[in-house]
This record gives structure tokens, C-alpha cells and sequence, in this order.
């Protein structure tokens, strides 16, 4: 199967734009759209839906499986379920108006449920507010 390569760093996706958090990828890896799903529902939950979530990637390249046991030739399968390249360095979320300590916690949850290492990430000029 050609599944091609995955070379060097992010060039676009590395900064944060959206959040004052973020979770930002070390390696490089398929993420399908179920885990994508399954991280989201995790940050939402511990976070208790309060802030705001943003999702930087998606799932556009088809992954394509021939039924089993049929015989070699015939076209190309179907497509089975669809995948997010991800390099080094790209942002995967992206969270806002929750302390810090919370979106530290619901990141590292949703970082678990993807297959790639990653690290928490603060905006530079982010300031504690203190009430």
C-alpha cells in the first residue's frame, strides 16, 4: 500500500490563534476522525462545557479497504474512514476561559486518547486573571 512520507516539521498550524491553551504534537501520525471525536468529548467533559474548545485539524484523506477475501485486481476498495495528516509541531486544540490548572488537566485527558506524544502550550503574553 502507498501510503507515502511524512517528512520535517508543521509549516502551517503552529502557532496558537484561537485559545490561550493549546496541545501541540512531537511526532508524526495518522489521527482518524474517531479519535479526534473521542479527545474532543474528553476536554469537553472535564472542562464542564464552560470555555471554549477549537479542534485545528481535519480528517480529509480517505483511508480505502478492499472487503476480506476477495481476489487481487478489481479497482480500489472503499473508503473505510478518513484520517488527519499530522507533522511535528502542528496544533491539535485549542482551548479559552477556563484557569489554567482546568485546561492543563482537560488537555493532558484528550492528549490520551490520540495515538501521537504531545505537549501542553500557553500564549506568550497570557496573564493570569485574579478575581
Amino acid at each position: 500500500m502507498q501510503k507515502g512520507k511524512m517528512k520535517g516539521n508543521t509549516k502551517r498550524g503552529a502557532e496558537l490563534s484561537f485559545g490561550s491553551f493549546g496541545i501541540k504534537t512531537l511526532e508524526e501520525a495518522w489521527i482518524t476522525g474517531r479519535q479526534i471525536e473521542a479527545a474532543r468529548q474528553a476536554i469537553s467533559r472535564y472542562m464542564k462545557r464552560e470555555g471554549q474548545i477549537w479542534i485545528r485539524i481535519f480528517p480529509d484523506k480517505p483511508v480505502t479497504k478492499k472487503p476480506a477475501e476477495v481476489r487481487m485486481g478489481k479497482g480500489k476498495g472503499a473508503p473505510e474512514y478518513f484520517v488527519a495528516r499530522i507533522s511535528p509541531g502542528r496544533l491539535l486544540f485549542e482551548a479559552e476561559g477556563v484557569p489554567v490548572e482546568v485546561a492543563k488537566e482537560a488537555l493532558r485527558l484528550g492528549a490520551q486518547k490520540l495515538p501521537v506524544a504531545t505537549k501542553f502550550v500557553v500564549r506568550r503574553d497570557y496573564v493570569e486573571e485574579s478575581i
